[in-house]
This record gives structure tokens, C-alpha cells and sequence, in this order.
């Protein structure tokens, strides 16, 4: 699995997630902050990375619209409120454990869920 962190999101998780074995870029490590949304939808589309994010409101409406109009992504992972964004090592075990659960399911995750 390939994730990219949204620009909320610290930098620095994504570097702690790559040293748990992850393959894990960030917004802000790839140049794109200040980029829509959208353009980052289609960015994590494109390069078959599951979205990270804490805009839950934007990106589920994002998600329904993409589906809708048949512009599948392979999905959207959102961080709940209880993993505090200046703990990045929190967030980045939190994705780990999700990842590993996921490893073994027989199907392809394209969806919305939390981490």
C-alpha cells in the first residue's frame, strides 16, 4: 500500500512511517502545498496512493463526487480527532496497524475510512 499525507498533516509523520516500513510521501515533502482538494485527490490518484487526511467534510464530499462521475481513487484514510496532529509518531503507528490489518483482505481497499 502507497499513502500520501495531506498538508494537515506534519511532515514528520510521514518520515516516522517510512522508518515503520511504510511507503509514505508527504504534501508538503513533494512540493504540492497549497494545491486544491481536488488536485490532491487526483494526485494520490495517480500515483495508486490512499489519501491521508483530517479534512473529513471536503474529502467525503470529494470521494462521493469521484465515484459518482466513475473517477475511482484508491481511497481516502481520515485521522480522527484523537490522534493529535503534534504526535506524529501516534498517527504514524495508528497507520501501521491499519496497513497490517488490511495486508491479508482479500479485496482491494477504494474507499473512506478511519484511521
Amino acid at each position: 500500500m502507497r499513502f500520501l499525507l495531506d498538508e494537515d498533516l506534519l511532515p514528520k509523520t510521514a518520515e516516522v512511517a517510512r522508518r515503520l516500513g511504510l511507503d509514505v510521501i508527504s504534501v508538503h515533502e513533494s512540493g504540492r502545498r497549497g494545491f486544491s482538494d481536488r488536485d490532491q485527490l487526483r494526485f494520490a490518484l495517480g500515483e495508486g496512493r490512499i489519501l491521508l487526511t483530517r479534512n473529513h467534510r471536503d474529502f467525503v464530499e470529494l470521494t462521493v463526487e469521484f465515484y459518482r462521475v466513475g473517477e475511482a481513487h484508491p481511497g481516502v484514510l481520515l485521522v480522527r480527532r484523537n490522534l493529535p496532529n503534534d504526535r506524529p509518531e501516534r498517527i504514524a503507528h495508528a497507520l501501521k496497524r491499519w496497513a497490517e490489518a488490511w495486508e491479508d483482505v482479500p479485496f482491494t481497499f477504494d474507499g473512506i475510512a478511519f484511521l
